[in-house]
């Protein structure tokens, strides 16, 4: 295939020589493989961001108080208190919360999209949609910007993990607040070297972050995470955007990143042994739902 890569090099390489940004690379590598039109395939990713723009929505003016209750109502609360004097300023704070309000309608079995993950689902668009109102960005700019994450998020997929019970919480999390570094440089005006830079910063911050859902359940601290990663995928934009490089190159970081993960110890793998999940407060919640549902 023409337009077909399987490392961050490849990647800007392709886009170097062709004059592409990687939004548009990963376009065309999508139409190639599963013989999608070019207007197919951006009409399916434009579904795909009004069914995010719908669960940030309903995060932020609903209770999604899930079936366990151990979630629900943090994303409004935290959106209301962006509009006061947030010390990370209104635009992180309301991203953050966007981000957690995604995860709640995911807690509460509503729709979402999986970005990589359920688990992570919270952090491409609660940040993007949230700069969209600020920066003016369209809809078919930000189906760009969704293209630019895909083809991180699938570098991540071939060459490391994107499950928390293979890697830790770095493959999850980390990898979308990564995707997200990379579509906001794109979406920003920057180059392709830049936003593999920006998600190389993403990753390098949380490499190691383990995954220790209390009571085994994507809740605790899952969805404070996601609003962790918000924040992570500003900055590290903002690094790169600034002209700060990451000095381990990005293919060397997902290799890193997926080393880190093969030593991180079962328990601490999305299986609720290890943690927060085992500390008294964890094991009590975990005693109490087994009860309920029991």
């Amino acid at each position: 295939m023409a337009y077909d890569f399987n490392t961050g090099a490849e990647l800007v390489k392709l886009c170097d020589t062709e004059g592409l940004k990687i939004s548009e690379v990963m376009l065309r590598r999508e139409t190639e493989i599963s013989e999608m039109t070019r207007e197919q395939a951006l009409a399916e990713m434009l579904t795909d961001l009004k069914v995010m723009r719908a669960s940030v929505k309903k995060g932020l003016t609903e209770k999604m108080e899930s079936v366990s209750r151990l979630s629900g109502g943090e994303a409004m609360t935290l959106y209301r208190y962006g509009d006061l004097d947030p010390l990370s300023g209104h635009e992180t704070c309301h991203a953050a919360a966007a981000a957690m309000a995604v995860v709640e309608v995911n807690a509460a079995m509503g729709r979402i999209v999986a970005a990589p993950t359920a688990g992570a689902s919270g952090i491409l668009p609660g940040v993007l949609l949230e700069c969209s109102q600020s920066r003016g960005w369209t809809d078919d700019q930000l189906v760009e910007g969704l293209f630019c994450a895909g083809a991180i998020g699938m570098l991540f997929a071939k060459n490391a993990s994107i499950s928390g019970a293979a890697a830790g919480c770095q493959a999850e999390t980390g990898v979308a607040a990564a995707m997200t570094a990379a579509a906001l440089v794109e979406l920003s005006g920057g180059t392709p070297m830049e936003c593999l830079d920006a998600a190389a910063i993403a990753i390098k911050n949380i490499e190691g972050l383990v995954c220790d859902p209390v009571a085994g359940l994507v809740e605790c601290p899952c969805i404070k995470r996601n609003g962790m990663g918000a924040a992570n995928a500003l900055l590290s934009a903002d690094m790169a955007l600034c002209g700060i490089t990451s000095l381990i190159p990005f293919d060397e970081v997902v290799t890193s990143m997926y080393a880190v993960g093969r030593e991180i110890r079962p328990e601490y793998r999305e299986t609720a042994k290890g943690g927060l999940a085992a500390t008294p407060t964890g094991r009590q919640i975990a005693a109490s739902i087994k009860r309920m549902n029991g």
